[in-house]
């Protein structure tokens, strides 16, 4: 039975998910901005002067980094966490990361006697407070099934994809491919009605009435919208993380010697968006790629 957690990394997402899981089990949150652990602790999140104090007698491990090689140094650089973890635990990989790596990462911990849970996650830190992630999980059953309870604290859907760890991160990749995509391609058919003259909000409307419509141009639209306002629309997940994501889908492509010629034009722009000083805009800002000024 998990009863306490470690959450390691009170980032956008952490410092969220640590707040839910505060609700029903004993969390103990480290960040290395203290501004962050002092607002988990608004939350009910205990602080932790480390990461290791953080995760000292903890059953499970929740760690939230940007990319796999802040993940290889948090568990294995000097003074790893991989040598403090209690024998029995599970650390949950609730980032986006990609495959590469992953399964060395499963075996050495497994040498120090702990779990992987390869669970990275969809839905934003709103949904994040809420317990409304959508998670893929890849994970041996046993791991799984400890990891279970802070999972489904977190999440409205929980997707068990395979029982290995890696799995989680293959169909996240696949997730995030048609997920930039569909940005990209909601920013495109946007600034084209804005070129030709459409009023904005009455075709979003209409767009996301029939077959065009998907979740991210529904979600994205109206940000997108925004995106020439003063500030931009306000962040809720950033441009620079697509251009992590969908680099992680490339070099996953190029792995299995398969073209993803639409991926990579996706790709493209939140390039050129992070190249431009948008990486930390909303990522509906890919809209001032295809079309830098709003018609009048």
């Amino acid at each position: 039975m998990t009863s306490t957690v470690a959450v390691i990394g009170l980032g956008a997402m952490g410092l969220p998910m640590a707040a839910r899981l505060a609700e029903r089990f004993e969390v103990r949150g480290f960040d290395i901005a203290a501004e962050r652990v002092a607002l988990a602790a608004e939350s009910g999140v205990a602080p932790a002067a480390s990461a290791v104090e953080a995760i000292s007698g903890a059953d499970a491990v929740l760690v939230a980094v940007r990319n796999g090689a802040q993940l290889d140094a948090l568990l294995f650089g000097e003074g790893g966490l991989a040598d403090h973890l209690d024998r029995g635990s599970v650390v949950i990989l609730t980032s986006t990361v990609g495959t590469d790596g992953i399964a060395d990462i499963a075996a050495r911990l497994a040498e120090h006697g702990a779990d992987l849970v390869d669970a990275p996650l969809s839905g934003g830190p709103l949904r994040a407070r809420e317990g409304d992630l959508l998670i893929v999980v890849g994970a041996r059953p046993t791991a799984l099934e400890a990891a279970r309870p802070v999972l489904e604290q977190l999440a409205s859907t929980l997707s068990i994809v395979g029982d290995k760890p890696g799995d989680g991160q293959a169909l996240k990749t696949v997730n995030q491919l048609l997920c930039g995509v569909h940005i990209a391609a909601a920013a495109e058919a946007l600034a084209l009605a804005d070129a030709l003259g459409l009023d904005r909000e009455k075709t979003l409307e209409a767009l996301t009435a029939g077959a065009a419509n998907s979740f991210m141009l529904g979600n994205r639209g109206p940000r997108a919208l925004q995106a020439y306002d003063e500030g931009g629309a306000e962040v809720l997940s950033r441009l620079d993380i697509f251009v992590k994501d969908l680099g992680i889908v490339g070099d996953a492509a190029r792995r299995a010697h398969l073209s993803t010629p639409v991926a990579a034009a996706a790709e493209q722009l939140f390039l050129l968006g992070e190249a431009q000083g948008l990486g930390a805009q909303d990522d509906s800002a890919v809209i001032r790629v295809v079309a830098p000024e709003r018609r009048p």
